[in-house]
C-alpha cells in the first residue's frame, strides 16, 4: 500500500450536516436547562454562553475522537450507540474538569456534578433520539407505513431527502421466509435496506410460538400450523423460502413435501456458517439437483486417498467428460506430479484445461491429449511419452438408445477401445488401471451394458497376470447432472411450457452425483489388491415421474395442472429398473461401509480372448445386427429388455421405490 492509498483510508468522510443538527440540539437544551434555571439556579447570558461553547467543545471533540460522525446511522447497530454513549460519558468528564478549575474571572459560576450529568444526559437522549427517529424513518420508508410517510414528510421538508419509495414493492417478487430466527431476520433485512432486491417479505413463518403473532421489521410471523394456500394467496406470496441452516436429508424432504402443496416456487437462502464463510455467499438459490434426492451426499474420500495419488502421474481417458472432467478436479486436489487428460472430443478437455489452470496455475502440471481409444497406436505415443503410474479408463460411449442403433460403434470405443489401453498400461507400467463401469452392466438388456460387461472382463482377467499393474473396476448408478441426463432435459421442457415427457411413469434408477461417483472410483483405485470389481451402496431408489413432479414443484407450477407430463414409451433396450448393485448377501465389505466387492470370479485370459475373436469377427462384417448378435452370444447374462419388463412388479427394487 502506498502513500497516497493509505492517506485516501485515513481520510475522515464527516457529515456536517448531522455536526450542525446535534450543535443546534445542545444550544437548544443548554439555553433552556441553563438560562432558565437547573436545580434552583440560573446563570446571566454571559454564563450561558461560556458553558455553552465549553460544553460544545468538548462534547463534540469526544465525539470526533471516537469517530462517532463517521457512523451510517441509518444501519446504525449497537456498537455504533454505544460509541457515542462512552464518547459523551468522556466529553461529559472532561467538561466538568475544566469548568472546575477554569478561574472565576472567565467561567462567573461553576456547576454542580449533578447538573452537569443531567445537562449532558439529556443531551445524549435527545441525540440517540433523532438518530433512531432518523434510522427508522429512512427503514419504514422504504415500507411505505402511516408513520413511515409522516416521518418521511418531516424528513423531507428538514433534510431534503425523500426515502419514500411508494410503488416499489408493487414490481417486486413477494415472498414467504420459513424461519424467524438469526438467517431469516438476516435476509429480512437485506432485501429491506437494498432498494435494489428483486424481492420483498411479506411475512416470516415460525414453529416457535414464542414468536408467532410478533412482527419483525415490520414484518408479521405466523404460526406454521395456521400456514394454508388462501392466507398465502391473501398475502400475495409468490415464493417460499427456506432459511433455516443446514438440515437433515429426512427434515429438508419433509419441509419440501409440506410447502410444495402450496403452489409457491421453492427457494434456499445459502448463508455462510463460520466453516464455510471463506468461499461461502449469501443468495437465494433454487434447490439443487442433489438436494432432490433428499439424502444427504456422500463422502467416500479420505486422506489415504489424497496422499496415494499425491505426486503421481495420472492420466484419465475420457478426462472432458461430466465423470472424466470430475475425476480431473478431484485429482487436481490432491497434488499429482501431472495430470494428462485425454480425449477425442476437444471442446469439453479445452474448457477443464482452461478451468484448471484458472484454479492452480503454475502448481498443477496439465496436459491435453487430443486421441481417440480406439487407435491403438496414437494412443501408444502418449503411453510411451508421459508413462502414467495410475490409468484411470472414463472413456465410452454411453447413450443407451444411440447405441442399440449403432452397436458397431459401441463395441469397437468401448470394448476395443478398453482392451488397447489396458494393453497399454500393462506394458508401459501402471501401477494401477481403474475402469468406470455402471450398474446397466448387471444382466444387461441394451448394447451399451453389454458392452461394458465385456469390459469388466477384459479389466479382471489381466490380474490373473501375476504382472506390476493392479486392475479393478467400479460400478456406480445414474449420475445427476451429467451430460444426457435427465435433469436438463426437464428444466429445457419445464421452461418452454412443457409436457415433461417421460418413457414410462413406472420407471425407477438409483442415482449419486458425479463428486460422489468420482470420489468412488478414486477410493475403490487405492483399495484394490488386484482383480476387484467394487460397487457402491447408493441407498433407494428414485422413481423418475417423482423426480419430474418436484422439478415442476420447484418452478412454482403445479404438475398435471400448469405442466404436464406425459410418457413417451419405452425406447428400445430399456427397462424398467436397475438392479440393485448391493445385496449385501452377495458381497464383500471393505473398510468403507459404503463400499462393496462383487463375488465376480474372473474368466481367465484364454476365455476372454475367445469371446474378443467372436466380437472382432462380427465387427470386420459392418453389420450391426451381427454383431449385436455375438454380443448376446458372449456375454451370457444378455437378456432382452421386455422379458425384464413384465416381471418388473415383482422385483425387489420396484418394491423399494413404492
Amino acid at each position: 500500500m502506498n502513500t497516497q492509498q493509505f492517506k485516501r483510508m485515513k481520510r475522515y468522510n464527516i457529515r456536517w450536516k448531522l455536526v450542525l443538527f446535534d450543535i443546534c440540539v445542545m444550544a437548544i437544551i443548554s439555553g433552556v436547562m441553563l438560562g432558565f434555571g437547573f436545580g434552583g439556579k440560573s446563570l446571566d447570558a454571559y454564563g450561558v454562553l461560556i458553558h455553552f461553547a465549553l460544553l460544545c467543545a468538548t462534547l463534540l471533540a469526544s465525539r470526533f475522537v471516537f469517530k462517532v460522525y463517521r457512523q451510517v446511522w441509518r444501519y446504525g447497530g449497537v456498537e455504533s450507540y454505544i460509541r457515542m454513549i462512552v464518547a459523551d460519558g468522556v466529553g461529559c468528564v472532561v467538561y466538568y474538569l475544566i469548568q472546575r478549575f477554569l478561574p472565576s474571572a472567565i467561567i462567573h459560576k461553576r456547576i454542580h456534578s449533578l447538573w452537569v450529568l443531567g445537562l449532558c444526559a439529556v443531551i445524549l437522549l435527545a441525540s440517540l433520539f433523532c438518530r433512531l427517529v432518523y434510522r427508522y424513518a429512512y427503514k419504514s420508508g422504504k415500507r411505505n407505513t402511516f408513520v413511515g410517510r409522516i416521518l418521511n414528510f418531516l424528513l423531507t421538508m428538514f433534510i431534503g431527502k425523500n426515502y419514500a419509495e411508494r410503488n416499489e414493492s408493487a414490481h417486486k417478487i413477494r415472498i414467504a421466509i420459513v424461519g424467524a430466527g438469526s438467517i431469516g431476520t438476516a435476509l429480512a433485512e437485506e432485501l429491506i435496506n437494498n432498494k435494489k432486491a428483486a424481492y420483498v417479505p411479506k411475512c416470516f413463518i415460525e414453529i416457535d410460538r414464542m414468536k408467532a403473532g410478533r412482527v419483525i421489521y415490520g414484518i408479521p410471523v405466523l404460526l406454521e400450523s395456521e400456514i394454508d394456500p388462501a392466507l398465502l394467496k391473501d398475502l400475495e406470496i409468490q415464493e417460499i423460502v427456506f432459511a433455516v441452516g443446514q438440515l437433515s436429508s429426512e427434515k429438508t424432504k419433509a419441509l419440501y413435501d409440506q410447502y410444495a402443496e402450496f403452489g409457491c416456487k421453492l427457494k434456499v437462502y445459502d448463508y455462510p456458517t463460520m466453516e464455510s464463510a471463506t468461499t461461502g455467499r449469501r443468495h437465494m438459490r433454487e434447490f439443487d439437483i442433489e438436494e432432490l434426492l433428499f439424502r444427504n451426499p456422500l463422502d467416500v474420500t479420505d486422506d489415504a486417498a489424497s496422499s496415494y495419488y499425491k505426486d503421481k502421474t495420472v492420466m484419465i481417458t475420457g478426462g472432458g467428460g461430466s465423470i472424466g472432467s470430475e475425476l480431473c478436479r478431484q485429482i487436481a486436489k490432491m497434488g499429482p506430479k501431472r495430470l494428462i487428460v485425454l480425449d477425442v472430443y476437444e471442446n469439453g478437455a479445452y474448457d477443464l484445461q482452461q478451468e484448471l489452470k484458472l484454479t492452480y496455475g503454475s502448481r498443477l502440471d496439465i496436459c491435453v491429449e487430443i486421441v481417440s481409444v480406439c487407435s491403438r497406436a496414437a494412443l501408444e505415443k502418449i503411453f510411451e511419452k508421459y508413462r502414467p503410474q495410475i490409468v484411470i479408463h472414463a472413456a465410452a460411449h454411453k447413450h443407451v438408445p444411440f447405441m442399440e442403433h449403432n452397436c458397431l460403434e459401441a463395441v469397437e470405443n468401448n470394448v476395443f477401445g478398453t482392451l488397447n489401453t489396458v494393453d497399454l498400461a500393462e506394458k508401459y507400467g501402471a501401477l494401477r488401471f481403474i475402469m468406470v463401469s455402471t450398474d446397466k452392466a448387471v444382466n444387461p438388456t441394451n448394447v451399451m451394458g453389454a458392452t461394458k460387461r465385456v469390459c469388466e472382463m477384459i479389466v479382471l482377467s489381466r490380474a490373473k497376470n501375476g504382472g506390476k499393474t493392479k486392475f479393478s473396476a467400479t460400478r456406480f448408478g445414474n449420475v445427476l447432472g451429467s451430460a444426457g441426463s435427465v435433469i436438463p432435459l426437464f428444466k429445457r421442457q419445464i421452461a418452454n411450457g412443457g409436457p415433461v415427457t417421460v418413457t414410462d411413469k413406472r420407471i425407477i434408477r438409483y442415482f449419486m452425483t458425479i463428486p460422489e461417483a468420482s470420489q468412488l472410483v478414486l477410493q475403490s483405485g487405492v483399495m484394490a489388491n488386484d482383480g476387484e470389481l467394487f460397487v457402491l451402496d447408493m441407498g433407494k431408489p428414485v422413481k423418475i415421474i417423482d423426480l419430474a413432479e418436484n422439478m415442476i414443484r420447484l418452478s412454482g407450477l403445479t404438475p398435471y395442472k400448469d405442466i404436464d407430463i406425459v410418457e413417451t414409451g419405452l425406447r428400445p433396450g430399456e427397462k424398467l429398473y436397475e438392479e440393485l448393485l448391493v445385496k449385501t448377501e452377495e458381497l464383500d465389505r471393505t473398510d468403507n461401509s459404503l463400499i462393496f466387492i462383487e463375488r465376480d470370479q474372473p474368466l481367465d485370459g484364454a476365455e476372454v480372448e475367445r469371446k474378443l475373436k467372436i466380437l472382432s469377427d462380427a465387427c470386420a462384417t459392418l453389420d450391426n445386427a451381427k454383431v449385436k448378435a455375438a454380443l448376446k452370444q458372449v456375454v451370457e447374462t444378455y437378456r432382452d429388455p421386455g422379458e425384464i419388463n413384465e416381471c418388473a412388479a415383482q422385483s425387489s427394487e420396484m418394491k423399494s421405490a413404492r
